[in-house]
This record gives C-alpha cells, structure tokens and sequence, in this order.
C-alpha cells in the first residue's frame, strides 16, 4: 500500500497543475488542438520509455484494439475536450473541485454496470472527501449560478467519463502492462484528436508552433499525459477504479500547495482543515475488513 498512496500523491501533485495549464493554454488556442497538444507530447515520453523498457518489442499476442480504442475515448479524448471546454466559461479552480465527483461516478458506475460490490466504508469516505473539498474551497452555491452552468455541466460530463474508462481499463486491459496501456491508449488517442482537427479545421494547427506555448504542453502533456498515466493505471491495476479516482480529491489540494509556491497565493485555515479532511476521507475509502478477524487493511 506503501507503493499505491506514494502513487497517489505523485499523482495528485501533478494532475494539480493540469487545470492550471490548459487555462493557459486555452488563451492562445482552443480546446481540440490543446486536447490533440496534450496527448501528442504524452504519446512521445511514452514513446521514448517504451522504446528504453521494451526496445521497440510489442509483445506478439492479439491485441484488443477495439477495447484500447473505447478505453483511450473514455479516458482521454472526450474527458479532455470536456474539461478544456468547461474552462472557456469557469475558473480552473471551479473546475479542479467539480472534478472531485469522479470517485462517485466511479462508485455508482462500478455498482450499476459492473457488479462492484460497495462497502459501507467507501460510501462514508467518499462523502467525507467531498465535504472536505467544500471546506477548502470555500465554494458558495451561488458560485454554480453565477452564469457557469453549461461549464459546469461540462465539466460533470468529463468526471462521468472518467468513471467509466476506469472500470473498462480494469476489466478489459488488466492483462496489459502498466506501460503497454498508457502508450497504447495515449497513441489512439493523439491520432483520434489529430484526425478530428484535421476535419474541423487543420489551420488551427498552426498556434502549436508557437514558443509560447511549448512550456505549458510540456508541463500538460509530457507530466500531466505521459508520465501521469503511467501511475494512473498502475493505481488501477494494482489497487482499483475506485482508489485510482481518489486522485481528484488531493488534485484540487495539490492545486493550492502549487499556487502558494508558484504565485505566492495565501493559504487560509480551511485549506488546512480540508486537507485534513480529503486525507480522512482517502484513508477511510481505502480499507476493508479481511476475513474474520475483523482487522482491517488497505483496499
């Protein structure tokens, strides 16, 4: 479990700066090319560590391409081009905590589809999770009515997404490596969303080339898709849907720790009493009673 939650927190801190990135970017261009942008440059680092690790070997058994293809939408392209879309009419920041509804989804999903078994404790983690969310983003309901609601429908729309890729990357793509899944699914995907903007207009192509952005690609791309994934699906893989879309709780937290360093932003006290709360509501999700002994262990 050591090994599951260092994961994690890698993962939150830089799936933190994600929303911070495509904010950026959605300055200079729009949200198709910054999805095309961000699963190209995280299609080339996994890419050149599949090339290190396997030395250009793909292993010689079929491959279940029509499943990596459903998997690569429901975890890339169409999440993406949600997120990236929401931010054209909401904060980052907004958007960053709309995307902590992903475990629920996750949860729901897993039940209603695929025969999940629930337990109690993952139902009062989740809850607990969420209200440390609202506590340290001081988030008023007026915030979801103040003009944003297609925004925010948008955004509830990638977390629905991401619900589902991750139970179909479990069930269809655990005999996969790690590695295996990410190249595979990111280089669906940058073909996916190239073949997309080439038919809805190639010129837009052109503000890829532009210096100004290869910074915040880097930082999306090759951190937020490349290497990002790689722990996204090894928490998938080796703990489960559920654990792995904890990430979104301590994403938004991560969010504010970057802020403070970066732009000197102000921590306030309910940021740190949220934290304190988004943790409880981590460790508690992640255990389960083993047997009959009535000892408890991490899921």
């Amino acid at each position: 479990m050591s090994k599951l939650y260092g994961a994690l927190i890698v993962l939150s801190l830089i799936w933190g700066t994600s929303f911070l990135f495509m904010k950026i970017l959605l300055e200079a261009l729009d949200p198709a090319v910054i999805v095309f942008g961000r699963c190209f440059f995280g299609f080339l680092i996994l890419g050149i560590i599949y090339m290190i690790v396997k030395r250009g070997q793909m292993n010689g058994r079929k491959l279940p391409w029509g499943k990596i293809t459903f998997v690569a939408l429901m975890n890339n392209v169409i999440p993406w081009l949600f997120i990236c879309s929401s931010e054209t009419k909401i904060s980052s920041s907004l958007a960053s905590i709309i995307n902590a509804i992903t475990p629920i989804w996750t949860l729901v999903i897993g039940f209603l589809i695929f025969s999940s078994p629930l337990r109690k404790n993952q139902w009062v983690g989740i809850i607990v999770g969420f209200i440390g969310i609202f506590i340290l983003s001081e988030i008023k309901p007026g915030d979801f009515n103040a003009g944003h609601l297609s925004g925010v429908l948008l955004m509830s729309c990638a977390t629905f997404c991401y619900g589902v890729g991750s139970h179909l990357s479990k069930k269809f793509l655990s005999h996969l490596s790690v590695l295996e899944t990410s190249f595979l699914t990111m280089a669906i995907s940058a073909a996916m969303s190239l073949v997309w903007v080439l038919l809805t207009g190639p010129g837009r192509l052109a503000g890829l080339f532009d210096a100004s952005v290869i910074l915040p690609f880097v930082g999306l791309g090759v951190l937020g898709s490349g290497i990002a994934y790689l722990l996204y699906y090894f928490l998938v893989q080796k703990g489960s849907p559920e654990f792995a879309s904890l990430v979104t709780y301590l994403a938004p937290v991560s969010a504010i720790l970057w802020g403070a360093l970066l732009l000197n932003e102000e921590i306030h006290a309910s940021m740190i009493i949220g934290l304190a709360v988004i943790f409880a509501g981590v460790y508690i999700s992640s255990l389960k009673v083993k047997g009959k002994t009535g000892k408890k262990a991490a899921a």
